[in-house]
């Protein structure tokens, strides 16, 4: 496991220019937006693309943060990362140089994490950091480690990071993991894809990010196959080839934009959306009286509903897929403050995920939350405009929202997490004719 290379334990992280959003609340939104890449499903395939020598190429990739942060941890290592266009990511790995996935990208972007599973089961070791990320709780990767561990690698925690070794090549086993891990469900399967024989993970993550990956995996020439909604199948290759792929459309995007339409009182389309994902979210839409037409690849919402009453009070309850998702139940939280009567959420994924809702009291939302995974949201509550603070990327969004549906102006300070998986959100919104400028702290100018 000896490289020539130097280890440094110590880093110091890249200076982060502060920036806030300033937004002009009371807007109607009307228009068209069109959905992005999804960027769940962009920095998998980047991982995955380690897999083999050849050149893949992605496209309807995401300009976001991580993906940008994901791109330079793959060139640290050795790897070719091109980007010719706008939303095109060219990969090959050839020769990678150093297998060695620092502290500052862990810190970053929990996905770093993803490059465990593809380096050790095609390079025989890995050295790969814990990982960082937003703070909504633990989000441990012991699973990750131990169905490396089944696949027959060897794995020691020291000093912050996984040293990890399989001699010759990992053997094909049953994965089961302890309850559902979309990414852990992802590591397994890219690490088996390489491995010596028959593989089989259950319980499996049914995402369409999940299967999206499937997909690119078996253009490259692995034998994965979904035999049962939680289940996944892998007969190990010797080598995989390059491939091409178009990465799904961001379902948490086209969810926050459709919220902001409802939320605004106004009328919005999202063009490219992935309807046929967002069933459980629609339904959510659809009992809070928010209007909302779905035709093949557009979702039209229309928020009239608030102008005449307001929405209606529901009960929601996050869930793996096919359930609603963790990452709209922010958003979704924020519609909820303007329906008439009691809602209740349970956040049965993390624990800290609902934290930030003490930014939506601040303004003028009444939400009683008893504990780290139930809230009770009264409404119909009119926001108010205020300072506030980003804590997460989903937050981030959130208060966006609030913000844009509030009476009077707002700042928002922490822009820069909502930079990680978003892509240029505030043009975006301004298209739809939000009065929205993000700015440097410090910075005094108008919304426009």
């Amino acid at each position: 496991m000896a490289d020539a290379r130097p280890f440094h334990w110590e880093f110091t992280p890249d200076p982060v220019t502060r920036e806030v959003f300033r937004i002009e609340g009371g807007v109607p939104l009307r228009g068209e937006v069109p959905i992005s890449g999804s960027k769940n499903a962009a920095l998998k395939m980047l991982a995955a693309a380690t897999l083999t020598g050849e050149r893949c190429r992605f496209t309807n990739v995401p300009e976001i943060e991580d993906v940008r942060v994901m791109a330079e941890t793959l060139r640290d290592l050795g790897v070719v990362v091109d980007h010719p266009e706008q939303n095109v990511y060219e990969v090959a790995s050839g020769d990678v140089e150093w297998l060695f996935v620092p502290l500052e990208a862990a810190a970053k972007m929990r996905a770093s994490f993803m490059l465990l599973g593809p380096l050790l089961s095609r390079f025989g070791r890995v050295i790969i950091s814990n990982p960082g990320g937003d703070r909504i709780g633990r989000r441990p990767v012991d699973l990750h480690v131990e169905s490396m561990r089944t696949l027959g690698a060897t794995i020691e925690y020291r000093n912050g990071y996984y040293f990890a070794t399989a001699p010759g090549r990992l053997r094909g086993t049953e994965v089961r993991f302890p309850f559902v891990s979309v990414m852990g469900t992802e590591n397994a399967m890219l690490a088996a894809t390489l491995a010596d024989g028959h593989t089989v993970i259950r319980p499996s993550a049914q995402e369409p990010e999940v299967d999206d990956l499937i997909e690119f995996l078996r253009k490259m020439g692995a034998d994965v196959e979904r035999t049962y909604p939680d289940t996944i199948e892998v007969q190990g290759k010797r080598r995989l080839r390059g491939a091409d792929h178009h990465v799904i459309p961001d379902r948490i995007e086209a969810g926050t934009f459709a919220i902001a339409g409802a939320v605004t009182g106004g009328r919005v389309t999202l063009t490219g959306a992935p309807c046929e994902h967002m069933t459980a979210f629609l339904e959510v839409l659809d009992r809070t009286g928010v209007d909302a037409q779905c035709d093949a690849d557009r979702i039209t919402v229309d928020g009239s509903a608030l102008r005449d009453g307001g929405f209606r009070a529901v009960d929601i309850a996050t869930a793996p897929y096919p359930g609603l998702a963790t990452d709209i139940q922010p958003p979704t939280c924020v519609l909820l403050t303007q329906a008439r009567g009691v809602s209740h959420v349970h956040e049965a994924i993390f624990e800290d995920r609902l934290e930030w809702l003490t930014e939506l009291n601040a303004m003028g939302a009444r939400i009683d939350i008893p504990d780290n995974h139930h809230a009770a949201i009264h409404g119909q509550t009119p926001l108010r405009g205020t300072e506030a603070e980003i804590g997460d990327l989903r937050a981030g969004a959130s208060l966006i929202l609030a913000a844009l549906a509030a009476d009077g102006e707002s700042t928002i300070h922490g822009a820069h997490h909502v930079k990680r998986g978003y892509e240029n959100i505030e043009r975006k919104f301004a298209d739809l004719g939000a009065r929205i400028a993000r700015l440097e702290e410090g910075t005094t100018s108008t919304t426009s």
